[in-house]
């Protein structure tokens, strides 16, 4: 029951959907704009950065097994993939969606992934989670709680070679999903929640896939 829409390849621009922000939900969940420009901040990023290193790390040096054909150009062989940026309310997606999107590259196309710029990469894979909601679909009969859930995460994704020339462009990438909900909806999508890192696999690899197969 993916939605996959609003596609938009080499800058082309597709059809916006507006979807809201999930609300705060939970006091110490949400990080104000100041928090982020804060020391939590660098720490989160290095977080981040050490969880990158280790997929690549497990993987090989970041070289996948799979050797799957993409329609990318031939000349770009490495990808770059600095943290995605989180716009919304929903604690650590930023990360867990990052190191997910890095697997998927990793394990399933012949890209190399590498962890610095600094390494001339061929191109620079960028994203921006800009908002994330949680809708009940449907409702147990005995407790009247919900045990369904549609999950709605919207994103801004682009793929940049080495001379500024846009491989893949979309401002307003949908993934949607629907998933059981075994606890209180409010807390789907809390930093320990598997339902978190459950999505974060299920959108790289939609988002992954996307993107190899735009050229």
């Amino acid at each position: 029951m993916r939605d996959v829409s609003g596609y938009n390849a080499a800058g082309g621009q597709g059809p916006m959907r507006l979807i809201s922000k999930r609300p705060q939900r939970r006091k110490g969940l949400a990080f104000s704009r100041d928090v982020a420009h804060s020391n939590g901040m660098f720490v989160r990023m290095c977080s981040l950065t050490t969880l990158i290193l280790a997929v690549l790390f497990a993987a090989g040096c970041g070289y996948s097994t799979a050797g799957k054909n993409t329609r990318i150009a031939q000349n770009v062989h490495t990808i770059y993939i600095p943290a995605f940026v989180n716009q919304t309310h929903t604690y650590k997606i930023e990360q867990t969606v990052t190191a997910q999107v890095v697997r998927e590259f990793v394990s399933r196309t012949s890209f190399k992934v590498v962890s610095d710029s600094s390494a001339e990469p061929d191109a620079t894979l960028k994203g921006t989670v800009t908002s994330t909601n949680v809708a009940p679909l449907t409702y147990d009969s005995q407790s009247g709680r919900a045990s369904s859930a549609l999950v709605t995460v919207n994103m801004k994704i682009s793929l940049v070679d080495r001379s500024g020339k846009v491989l893949f462009d979309n401002p307003n990438y949908v993934f949607r999903e629907q998933y059981q909900v075994s606890r209180d909806i409010a807390s789907f999508l809390d930093e320990e929640s598997p339902a978190l890192e459950r999505l974060s696999r299920d959108l790289a690899r939609t988002l992954v896939a996307a993107v190899v197969e735009a050229y």
